[in-house]
């Protein structure tokens, strides 16, 4: 594992970045460093399960084919201990393994091969929409139909029960059940929980509605097609 720290002892943000190539491990974490953060590496699962407690990481960028145990588990892990954002990066494009990925606790996903900016871009991203979670003060609760939103909690059930939900999850749903029966276009979710500027990630969208309707019943969200999503109250 190797640190670089900002200069001048300015607080930074911290990254780790887990990939087993060290090549594509060193070109994201000179490229995050560039942008002011402080980065570790780890190159295998056991490795990075150790990071995130000894690095204590506000954010990890975590390739899926690692040794030791994959990047799915490592996911499992550091989730299973508290909450920390996920970016995964994968090789693969099969969208079934994009859902395993959320469904552990990943935030988001890159496929390879990605560009830097737009890895740095979701870096930027998911660390606002953190930031702007956190600064929430006051409990306020929403109820549509069945399901009760919990904002200062970050907790969600649905005719009586709860459900475990990504923090990404949580945003996405929370963000449909600020208008409950309105269709949201792809784009506008995007602009809105993503903090992106452009249409390149729908999928990543589409995805996640599918998490939430694995998690909380698929009657909850309407599709509309080449539109958008919209939340059903019953």
């Amino acid at each position: 594992m190797e640190e670089n720290a900002p200069a001048g002892g300015a607080t930074a943000r911290r990254i780790l970045v887990v990939d087993d190539e060290p090549t594509i491990a060193e070109s994201v974490a000179a490229r995050l460093r560039a942008e002011g953060f402080t980065v570790d590496t780890a190159h295998d699962g056991p490795a990075a399960v150790a990071a995130v407690t000894t690095f204590d990481p506000d954010l990890v960028v975590l390739d899926v084919m690692l040794p030791g145990y994959d990047g799915l588990e490592v996911c499992r892990r550091i989730q299973a201990e508290r909450s920390v954002p996920v970016l995964m990066l994968t090789a693969r494009t099969d969208e079934t393994d994009q859902l395993v990925g959320l469904g552990v606790g990943a935030d988001d996903y890159l496929t390879k091969p990605f560009s830097l900016r737009v890895l740095t871009a979701r870096v930027h991203a998911l660390l606002r929409r953190v930031e702007r979670a956190g600064a929430h003060n006051g409990t306020m609760i929403t109820v549509v139909g069945d399901l009760r939103i919990d904002a200062d909690q970050r907790r969600v059930w649905r005719g009586g029960t709860e459900a475990q939900l990504t923090p990404l999850e949580f945003d996405l749903l929370a963000r449909l059940a600020r208008r409950p029966r309105a269709v949201l276009a792809r784009e506008r979710l995007l602009e809105e929980v993503w903090d992106w500027a452009d249409a390149a990630g729908t999928r990543a969208v589409d995805s996640h509605i599918k998490a939430l309707r694995r998690k909380l019943g698929a009657d909850l969200i309407r599709t509309v097609h080449g539109v958008g999503y919209a939340l059903e109250a019953r």
